[in-house]
């Protein structure tokens, strides 16, 4: 199959070839056919499949055929997690738009609002967006709906991840009720297909890739090594290997400043990415370490998706992420496009169950390699890929309420014998208690 035979226009088909593609992806061949006829999509594929070509090629189709956009309005609005994943889509809708009369703008926080209020003034074809900015924009009337004709969730999974249900939901409630509406991501979660019911309407659903599974064309193997020893080893692999170009990945902002600063007191090129980073910051770092400029980029999972680098052969989990499908997404930036690649994860002995939950989420033991001279001293188990098994509940005695021990047995206490001697105390204490009880009574009523 090639684009050509996918209901494309000329112009889009020129920017298309420009880009040294011929065929498309599965994702697009899926997708773009039925955008094109109207449908509302639910599209689950893998990162580095080109399903953000698979929205946008289809979107520029759409309203070339149409007005343009009034002053503040948008005629499609593309919703994004990250700064970083608008500025890929935006490239991607100049690339492939570039011999067409449609305009396009994107607009994220980190930055000043006023040149955003003034590129929407005269109004915009295609909006993409992250939403807390958006929603500003919104309150401060630079962008309104009223003509809105495609909706895009691009990486929905992960904008439930970051917080942005709620904001969502109130953009939602701002848009037209008749709209296409196209969604976009990695893996749909049963959360994702709640948020859905609400949002498409009878939609086509495509799948190109099995529910939570990494890309073939990724090796992924693990280096099991203790906590206080994984920068001398990052170190260690990346002179060892020659690696001239590594996406390093931490689990927390810090880490990520600390392990710059240690690879660059080893003469290694580096520099961090992460949410406390200005915009301007942020690019600047990306752009070097496209260009060779520097050898490692060390970041936190802001930057999982979204980054859209060619060719990149490495990437490596310093630490473990929290949550398992965010391994899926790290890897992700590496193995694309038909290339192959290389994930590495350095594992200390505390991150046990992070690789048990990884490895039984991509149903696979992941191969382990130890270092000669990093041998760890605390040694990481092996994790078993079956569900762990639950003990039945023990059945309740009658008398006792939502099986709760008796408070005797719950104090730690083995319950009494019954003989004639603790009958007798039991009798004896009643007989005090009661005494007391009258003498109390007696007291009282005088």
């Amino acid at each position: 199959m090639s684009f050509t035979s996918l209901g494309l226009s000329a112009p889009i088909l020129d920017s298309i070839a420009t880009q040294g593609y011929d065929q498309p992806s599965p994702v697009q061949a899926k997708a773009i056919p039925v955008v094109l006829e109207g449908r509302d999509v639910m599209a689950a594929a893998q990162t580095g499949t080109g399903k953000t070509a698979g929205f946008t090629l289809p979107i520029l189709e759409i309203l070339s055929r149409g007005q343009k956009a009034g002053p503040n309005q948008a005629r499609a609005l593309i919703l994004t997690p990250t700064r970083e994943l608008a500025a890929q889509v935006a490239e991607s809708v100049q690339t492939y738009g570039r011999h067409l009369p449609l305009s396009s703008t994107v607009v994220f926080g980190g930055v000043k609002i006023n040149p955003q209020m003034t590129k929407l003034r005269k109004g915009v074809d295609i909006l993409i967006a992250t939403p807390g900015r958006l929603l500003d924009l919104y309150n401060q009337n630079a962008v309104r709906f009223n003509h809105l004709e495609v909706l895009v969730l691009d990486e929905a999974d992960r904008m439930l991840d970051m917080g942005f249900i709620h904001d969502i939901r109130k953009i939602i409630s701002r848009l037209p009720k008749e709209r296409q509406n196209l969604m976009f991501s990695a893996t749909f979660s049963d959360q994702i297909r709640d948020l859905a019911k609400t949002i498409v309407h009878n939609p086509v659903e495509i799948s190109v890739s099995p529910r939570n599974t990494t890309a073939k064309s990724v090796e992924q193997w693990i280096c099991p090594v203790d906590k206080k020893s994984k920068p001398a080893l990052l170190t260690h692999l990346i002179w060892e290997n020659r690696w001239e170009q590594v996406l390093v990945f931490t689990r927390t902002k810090h880490g990520a400043n600390r392990l710059t600063k240690q690879l660059e007191q080893q003469g290694i090129k580096a520099a961090a990415i992460h949410g406390n980073k200005s915009q301007g910051a942020r690019t600047r770092a990306l752009d070097s370490f496209k260009k060779g400029k520097i050898r490692a980029l060390v970041a936190t999972d802001i930057a999982a998706r979204g980054l859209d680098i060619d060719q990149l052969p490495q990437v490596v989990n310093f630490d473990l992420p929290s949550v398992p499908e965010d391994y899926i997404h790290r890897i992700g930036r590496t193995g694309r496009a038909g290339s192959t690649g290389q994930a590495v994860s350095l594992v200390s002995h505390d991150e046990f169950k992070q690789l048990s939950d990884i490895e039984r989420l991509i149903g696979e033991l992941l191969n382990r390699k130890i270092v000669d001279g990093f041998e760890p001293v605390n040694n990481v188990p092996q994790s078993q890929l079956r569900s762990p098994k639950h003990k039945r509940p023990k059945k309740t005695k009658p008398g006792h309420r939502d099986g709760q021990r008796s408070g005797e047995v719950a104090r730690g206490h083995k319950p009494a014998q019954k003989n004639n001697k603790t009958q007798n105390r039991k009798k004896s204490a009643n007989t005090r208690n009661q005494q007391k009880k009258t003498s109390n009574e007696k007291i009282w009523s005088r």
